[in-house]
Order: structure tokens, then C-alpha cells, then sequence
């Protein structure tokens, strides 16, 4: 990943937007990253509709299994002041 200065980016966000076509750009301010430039490709694939947590539970090899017993421990689980 190539880093670029703020100012530098600000000057160069041409070739910036074009090199973020093959892989992603460092932005910094006082040597400290605070954004990376990505293609719009990458961005729709990160941020494609996930599954709800419910489809991913539904998908595990135990759903549906009705026999599955969970021990809890019963002790208290903070101690308690009087």
C-alpha cells in the first residue's frame, strides 16, 4: 500500500483515485493514517449485505438438533457486599 502526506494527496488525487484502481492508498496527517482510498469494486464487494445472524445460525450443523444439553455453573457471578 502506498502512504501519501495529506498535502501530497490533496495535490495528486488524480493519480491517488488511479492507483487506488490496484490496491489501496494511505492517507496520513502528522504521520498518522486517517484514510485509505479504495476502488469502488473493493468498496462494493466489503460492503455487500451480510447475513443476519440468524441465517448463520440456521446453517450450523446443529440446527434443529433438540437434545443438546448446555451445563451452566450455578455459582454467583460476582461476590456480593454487604
Amino acid at each position: 500500500m502506498h502512504t501519501w502526506q495529506m498535502q501530497e494527496a490533496k495535490a495528486r488525487m488524480s493519480e491517488v483515485v488511479k492507483r487506488a484502481q490496484t490496491q489501496p492508498q494511505d492517507i496520513t496527517l502528522h504521520g498518522k493514517s486517517v484514510a485509505v482510498v479504495i476502488s469502488r469494486e473493493t468498496f462494493n464487494r466489503l460492503s455487500q449485505a451480510q447475513d443476519s445472524l440468524v441465517d448463520f445460525m440456521r446453517r450450523s450443523p446443529l440446527y434443529g438438533a433438540d437434545d443438546i444439553v448446555f451445563e451452566r455453573d450455578p455459582s454467583l457471578t460476582r461476590e456480593v457486599a454487604f
